[in-house]
């Protein structure tokens, strides 16, 4: 019983924070660093007086609660709300038009990611609970291999920062590379004649994600900045692949009111 407490802890991080030391690559990130934004921009511009303004502490690399300096500063409440408003969409629609496995598997993952983009003090490798059932729908669907492909490169890449070694830089490229590349192959001939599978913007971005490897396991190791600014390449990992998940969030959506249209047409 002495232990119960740490479990509920655990299981209600309440009192550990918006998000997690290395921020996973959701809404709130992309909230963050919105606000960081602001703060330099209110200072320059002299709109803002930096000594007037709450110290924000959420790139420390503390698990701790902090509140933001410009922004609204968000409560356990306010992303239960979120999160219940970005799932009900996939609810109310498996719930009026039963689509059988494949449908409730796609409510599943719309579920999960909603809680994944929304949720308080999020871990980055929840991401995986969401490529994986993506998986199964990406060998049936062009355009779910289409999201498959840029959530599970993007999820995948945004790990990095977990093993972050000399040592494992190696492995996890290598690792990286083999998985990335079978599926690309895999799922190009699995869905041939068909179309592409992503679309011009689409491949601008994962390439984004070469550059922004390259800088941070490379370049920012060997730049003076690495001890000024120790915690700018997770910042950076954060904010980029954010972009893409919540990119792979809307495509979803869309794919669904698509198949919900199609269901309405007699």
């Amino acid at each position: 019983m002495g232990q119960l407490p740490q479990v509920l802890s655990r299981l209600f991080p309440f009192k550990r924070g918006l998000c997690h030391a290395y921020w996973a690559p959701n809404i709130w990130a992309l909230y963050n660093i919105l606000d960081k934004v602001l703060v330099v921009l209110g200072v320059r511009l002299k709109l803002l007086q930096e000594a007037e303004l709450p110290r924000a502490s959420m790139t420390g690399g503390l698990v701790q609660e902090f509140q933001h300096s410009v922004l609204p500063s968000i409560s356990p409440a306010t992303t239960l709300f979120c999160t219940l408003l970005s799932i009900l969409p996939a609810v109310v629609s498996i719930w009026r038009r039963p689509r059988g496995a494949r449908g409730f598997l796609r409510c599943l993952l719309l579920c999960a990611l909603g809680s994944f983009m929304f949720g308080w003090h999020v871990h980055e490798k929840a991401v995986l609970l969401v490529i994986l059932p993506l998986s199964i729908l990406a060998v049936e669907s062009r355009e779910d291999a289409g999201i498959f492909l840029l959530l599970s490169t993007t999820g995948h890449y945004s790990l990095f920062p977990l093993l972050h070694t000399p040592a494992e830089l190696l492995i996890k490229v290598c690792l990286m590379l083999m998985f990335t590349t079978f599926s690309f192959t895999a799922l190009r001939r699995l869905h041939r004649g068909k179309g592409s599978l992503l679309r011009p913007l689409e491949v601008f971005y994962l390439l984004g994600l070469v550059a922004v490897a390259i800088a941070c396991e490379v370049v920012f190791p060997l730049s003076p900045w690495k001890h000024r600014l120790p915690f700018l390449p997770l910042l950076v990992t954060s904010v980029y692949c954010s972009v893409g998940v919540c990119y792979s969030f809307l495509r979803l959506y869309l794919s669904l009111w698509r198949s919900d249209c199609k269901a309405k047409q007699p």
